[in-house]
C-alpha cells in the first residue's frame, strides 16, 4: 500500500511569526496535534501539542505572546507519496514521530500522513471494527425485540 492512499490531503500550515494561542485555536478547530510551520513550498518545522505544553506551559511562556517559532520543533520528516507505508512506517518509528509531511518530486507539501491514519485504515481492513459493529446491532436488535431497554 502507498503513502498516497492513506495521507491526509488537506494540510493547514501555521505561520512562524503566529503565535501559539493562534496555534492552539487552529488545531482545535480542525480538531488535529500538530500543525506544519511555513507554507507547502517551504515547511520550516512541526508545532504539536507536546511543544506547546513543554516549551510554553510547563516554562511559565504566554501562550498570547509566545511565537510559533519559539516552541517549533525545527526538523520536518518528509516521506514520498508512492513509497510504501511499510517504509514509512519505518521512518517514523525510526525518528520517534507519530507524523510524516508527504512530499512530492518538486518538494511540494501534498499530504500528512499520522499513525492515526495508518491505524484506522489498518483497523478497517482487518475486519475488526467492522466485525464488532455487526455485533453490536445484532446485539442491540436483539435487545430491542426482545423488549429490554435497559442502559444498565
Amino acid at each position: 500500500m502507498k503513502v498516497a492512499e492513506l495521507m491526509s490531503r488537506d494540510v493547514e500550515f501555521i505561520g512562524k511569526n503566529d503565535t501559539i494561542q493562534a496555534a492552539a485555536v487552529l488545531m482545535g478547530e480542525i480538531d488535529v496535534g500538530a500543525l506544519p510551520v511555513g507554507s507547502t513550498d517551504a515547511p520550516l518545522g512541526v508545532i504539536t501539542t507536546r511543544d506547546v505544553l513543554f516549551r510554553v506551559c510547563s516554562t511559565g511562556k504566554d501562550p498570547a505572546t509566545t511565537l510559533v517559532a519559539e516552541a517549533m520543533t525545527e526538523h520536518v520528516h518528509t516521506c514520498d507519496p508512492d513509497e510504501d507505508v511499510e517504509a514509512a512506517l519505518d521512518l517514523m518509528a525510526g525518528y520517534h514521530v507519530r507524523r510524516l509531511l508527504v512530499r512530492d518530486a518538486d518538494g511540494k507539501t501534498v499530504g500528512w500522513l499520522t499513525l492515526g491514519d495508518i491505524s484506522r485504515k489498518l483497523l478497517i481492513d482487518s475486519g475488526t471494527v467492522r466485525d464488532g459493529l455487526a455485533d453490536l446491532s445484532r446485539y442491540s436488535r436483539r435487545e430491542v425485540s426482545d423488549g429490554n431497554h435497559s442502559r444498565d
